[in-house]
């Protein structure tokens, strides 16, 4: 079921990546990559920040001190990548 719910969210978050954020610090694009984060698995807690890095490649940092790079993959996944 997690499958299909992460399934679900892909194509909306990759439509999100598909054009550049207004800002960096963007509201919605810091709650958008806390959800992917979330969804992922992966210990976050809360986006506070992010650095656009290229077309649909972000890094996130987290309240909790962690990094991820998150991106759309060449199969256009949504990944999340320690850093």
């Amino acid at each position: 079921m997690l499958t299909r719910n992460l399934s679900a969210l892909v194509l909306p978050l990759a439509m999100l990546f598909a054009g550049p954020a207004a800002a960096a610090e963007d509201v919605t694009l810091l709650k958008d990559l806390t959800a992917v984060i979330m969804l992922l698995g992966l210990p976050c807690g809360q986006v506070v920040s992010v650095r656009r890095q290229a077309d649909k490649d972000y890094i996130a940092s987290c309240r909790d001190g962690n990094r991820y790079r998150v991106f759309v993959n060449a199969e256009g996944r949504v990944v999340a990548q320690k850093q």
